[in-house]
């Protein structure tokens, strides 16, 4: 009971312990408004570590983010802890990529959840477009989050998931049907930390989604997307970085993170991508 205990208090849940699509959907929804994701640790040159006590030190215990691997690994622990039926699964990242991406490995972790023998995608770990709701593994039609709609596509023996944008459906990324081992994340996890071109390792990227909005932070542009269809974009300084990541993204902000900041707002952007 200790990790529910101590999970249940660092994202705000009340609610009953119980295997139910309810519980689901509550931990959910709570779980990126309160634990942002972010990969600080990469830029520090440090190891990000996929140990349970190591997550938990980091995630529920220092009130710090973290990127999939550590995000869907506590929330699989979890889930498995209440009673849920929980299988990880490993997917290629398209989001906001060209052509080129279909020949990316896959470094992305997702949970396939079985409630009342219905499967649901569950995925707390996908920073600016996270699902904020499980969703239906086994349907082809638009599914509605408190954010954008969502759809998955069988191709092949894969299953696209693409996310609404206005009126374009955006490809986020394809998901491989075969159950993973922890090795396989261990492997995707170190590429993903080290390999020198990952862009973990070039740029500061941290969001968080609460049910009123959206917060993106990409080097030193902070976008958000509010759920009424307003939103905002503005360019920060490292101060600003700072005051943004402790105030926006409740992280716990330490001097040894001015450097990135930094580095993040010296950064300059095309004319076209402003």
């Amino acid at each position: 009971m200790e990790l529910l205990d101590a999970y249940c208090a660092r994202i705000g849940y009340t609610g009953p312990r119980t295997a139910t699509l309810d519980t689901l959907r509550a931990l959910q929804q709570l779980h990126p408004a309160a634990i942002p994701f972010e990969a600080i640790d990469v830029l520090l040159d440090r190891p990000v570590l996929l140990a349970p006590q190591a997550v938990d030190a980091k995630l529920i215990h220092a009130g710090r983010g973290g990127y999939c691997f550590e995000q869907n690994s506590l929330f699989q622990r979890v889930l498995e802890a209440l009673g849920f039926e929980v299988e990880p699964l490993i997917a290629q990242v398209r989001w906001m990529a060209g052509p080129e991406s279909q020949h990316r490995p896959r470094t992305h972790m997702v949970l396939r959840v079985t409630v009342d023998g219905l499967p649901w995608l569950c995925d707390v770990g996908f920073g600016s477009c996270v699902l904020t709701a499980p969703i239906r593994f086994d349907l082809t039609t638009p599914q509605s989050t408190q954010h954008e709609r969502f759809r998955l596509t069988p191709q092949g023996n894969e299953h696209l998931l693409e996310a609404l944008l206005g009126d374009d459906w955006m490809p986020v990324y394809m998901i491989s049907p075969a159950p993973c081992r922890e090795g396989d994340y261990e492997m995707a996890n170190f590429y993903s930390s080290t390999y020198p071109s990952s862009h973990f390792r070039h740029d500061l990227i941290v969001a968080r989604s609460t049910p009123e909005a959206r917060h993106a932070l990409l080097r030193n542009r902070l976008t958000i997307r509010r759920t009424d269809g307003g939103g905002e974009r503005r360019y920060l300084s490292a101060d600003e970085l700072e005051q943004v990541l402790a105030e926006v993204f409740l992280l716990p902000v330490t001097p040894d993170w001015r450097p990135v900041l930094e580095r993040a707002a010296a950064a300059v952007w095309e004319p076209q991508g402003g």
